[in-house]
């Protein structure tokens, strides 16, 4: 067993500070506790070290030892989850992965929030087109129709169809449904503890964004709301295998 993973032996790094953060990592969403071995098999460290490096976690409180033997996180990590999203305005994550994914289709991006039985524009990323889009930040718009509002109704637990293909394939492609003049594609965001903060949408004109181009850019559509939901704090796998299955359908 090698005594640490590659990327934590780095030369600006403290050895001992980047395997008690390896220790922590190994720890997934799923996970309620971890045995020492399991955590051995997971991070690549010796039993005895990651014991020596556990008694400083857990002084800290970033560990705790159950009476079994296994360890679950501490509740110091709330407290710093806690600090974390407090420091964090949505505003910094989001528009620049707006406005990088704007960058790559040259159409408009928007994020959607839940507003009651409706849906407000938060954020708005203008198309680089003369001919757009026409939503503007603060509109009130359908749930249950247009591609953000179906995401946001399907993520909220509406039932049926296509919410629950939506909660499976983590997209959702749209061709007049709200707007007959209108097409877009639009994906979730999701903050700690796996709530729904929004819609990321990448919409336009049906006579330049028709199905063939919005399911190109459905992978890259993925990958920013990937980002997005780690830039908060929450883990995006889902989103990620998600971006990869659509590519390769692509």
């Amino acid at each position: 067993m090698t005594e640490a993973r590659p990327q934590l032996l780095q030369a600006d790094g403290v050895a001992a500070l980047d395997r008690a953060i390896a220790i922590l990592d190994a720890f997934a969403t799923t996970d309620r506790s971890l045995s020492l071995a399991e955590i051995a098999a997971r991070t690549g460290l010796y039993k005895s070290t990651i014991l020596r490096l556990a008694n400083s976690l857990l002084r800290g409180q970033l560990l705790e030892r159950l009476d079994d033997g296994r360890y679950r996180i501490g509740p110091a990590t709330f407290r710093l989850g806690a600090l974390y999203q407090r420091s964090v305005v949505a505003v910094d994550i989001l528009l620049p992965i707006m406005r990088d994914l704007t960058e790559r289709s040259w159409e408009s991006v928007a994020f959607y929030v839940r507003s009651g039985d409706a849906r407000t524009c938060l954020y708005r990323v203008e198309s680089k087109h003369p001919i757009r889009h026409t939503i503007r930040e603060g509109d009130l718009l359908p749930l249950l129709s247009g591609s953000g509002g179906r995401v946001l109704a399907a993520f909220s637990g509406q039932q049926g169809e296509p919410y629950e293909t939506i909660r499976q394939t983590c997209y959702y492609l749209s061709i007049g449904d709200r707007d007959p003049e209108t097409a877009g594609v639009s994906a979730p965001v999701f903050g700690p503890g796996h709530v729904l903060l929004g819609a990321l949408t990448l919409a336009g004109p049906s006579t330049r964004v028709d199905t063939a181009f919005l399911r190109r850019m459905t992978p890259a559509l993925l990958e920013a709301a990937a980002r997005a939901t780690r830039a908060f704090g929450e883990d995006a796998s889902a989103l990620e295998h998600a971006g990869v299955k659509a590519g390769n359908l692509t």
